[in-house]
């Protein structure tokens, strides 16, 4: 077979253009890297004693979702992301108007807000301080618990149970927090909406992703 009888009636394969190839490998990877970094499975959690040991053990773990946040006439809808490991935390709070986007990050020395400029402010007490600073404010101490569907271990706290064995209610440090709706995180059960009161303050969760570190 001639060289042009070949051209015509097959297909010539033909090198990649320059920095194609690697521009694949490159979009491979980050595929896979995403692909593997959505978190660990939870194990089974059968009864109450397991889960909290097992929530309260988790070491690195994060959501994505909404807030709202009232107090009396002052309060604002927004987005929500909480990262924790250990006993650090950073939450990025999206929506308050005339705030823009604010970071909290904290531990056991304390908590500092980092604002739109990027100027921070250490808080000394947070709930009051979030509140004179804002006209509002989140419970910050107590949320990471909350937020898992548990009391926090440090204080005392009323709870109650569904017929399903689930918490619905509890109260602590003077709030009472409802948890209405449980949806799939980290193939378990746990909690999609969750509300804080007290007194005038209120604070909502709508927890659309978990992941498990």
């Amino acid at each position: 077979m001639s060289a042009s009888s070949c051209s015509r009636n097959e297909p010539v394969a033909r090198p990649w253009p320059a920095g194609v190839s690697l521009l694949l490998l490159l979009f491979l990877a980050l595929t896979a890297g995403c692909a593997t970094q959505r978190g660990s499975a939870l194990p089974d959690m059968p009864d109450w004693e397991t889960r909290t040991a097992v929530l309260a053990g988790v070491e690195t773990w994060e959501f994505s979702g909404r807030i709202g946040v009232a107090s009396g006439d002052d309060g604002f809808n927004g987005k929500l992301w909480w990262w924790q490991k250990d006993d650090w935390f950073r939450a990025r709070v999206s929506g308050p108007l005339g705030v823009g986007t604010l970071l909290i990050d904290g531990d056991r020395s304390g908590v500092s807000v980092t604002d739109k400029d990027g100027a921070v402010t250490r808080l000394r007490d947070p709930e009051v301080d979030l509140r004179d600073r804002y006209g509002w404010t989140i419970p910050v101490a107590s949320l990471r618990f909350w937020a898992l569907g548990i009391p926090d271990p440090a204080l005392p706290a009323q709870t109650e149970f569904g017929d399903d064995g689930q918490l619905t209610r509890l109260v602590q440090r003077d709030w009472t927090v409802s948890i209405a709706q449980y949806a799939e995180g980290g193939g378990q059960s746990m909690p999609r909406r969750v509300t804080a009161t007290k007194d005038a303050a209120r604070v909502r969760l709508v927890i659309d992703d978990w992941v498990f570190r």
